[in-house]
């Protein structure tokens, strides 16, 4: 905790306030960190418990994903409240465990947004991944219906998904770029020159594009 401290830096906490993150580590040094300590369950879980994000951040990098029950990983996220931890939590950690289809199908159905954010990332991953025997048509129908007006996190994770649906499932995809380009969702996003807006139409394009360039 002392190192940690050591390497905070107010202008980076600054930048990372802007995005609901409470922390000033660079994460370039953070894990560093973790490339030192290695894999280590227990401490990963007494840092964890001390409740400081860069201390939980930490912790994720040297866990052990497999080590987590299935409740031990429910309670977790509710914890994780700020975007970076729950972010990683889900994609270095849940995404890993054994417990993740159970927790995908439980949280997709959370009233809890940022739950439900969790569950959505979730299924994103498998319509990339392992597809078979979700409901597409239906992921889209869910969409369609509620993404507008989610939260912000549920909804960015609802558009990831659109996206994702568009991108690698040929049969879908004028459908969903007609979805994206109904609800408008993150339509005016700015976004940095050469990178990709999150706008699921033109995401959709550039990556099925990319693809097609392939030799």
């Amino acid at each position: 905790m002392a190192e940690l401290a050591g390497l905070e830096d107010p202008k980076i906490r600054e930048v990372n306030e802007r995005h609901g993150d409470d922390h000033g580590v660079n994460l370039g040094k953070l894990r560093a960190i973790a490339k030192r300590l290695k894999t280590q369950q227990e401490l990963a879980r007494r840092l964890w418990a001390t409740g400081d994000t860069a201390a939980r951040l930490l912790a994720l990098l040297i866990c052990r994903p497999k080590a987590f029950e299935r409740d031990e990983l429910d309670g977790m996220l509710r914890e994780a409240r700020t975007p970076k931890v729950h972010d990683w939590l889900v994609n270095y950690v849940v995404k890993k465990n054994p417990h993740a289809e159970e927790l995908r199908l439980a949280w997709s159905a959370d009233p809890d947004p940022v739950a439900a954010s969790a569950g959505w990332a979730l299924t994103t991953e498998r319509v990339a991944k392992k597809p078979e025997n979700l409901d597409l048509t239906g992921l889209l129908d869910v969409i369609e219906t509620e993404m507008k007006n989610a939260p912000d996190r549920l909804q960015w994770a609802m558009n990831h998904c659109l996206a994702q649906i568009g991108i690698e499932h040929a049969e879908h995809r004028a459908r969903a770029i007609s979805i994206g380009e109904r609800l408008e969702v993150l339509k005016d996003y700015p976004t940095a020159p050469g990178c990709t807006s999150p706008f699921a139409p033109i995401w959709i394009d550039e990556m099925v594009g990319r693809r097609h360039q392939r030799p």
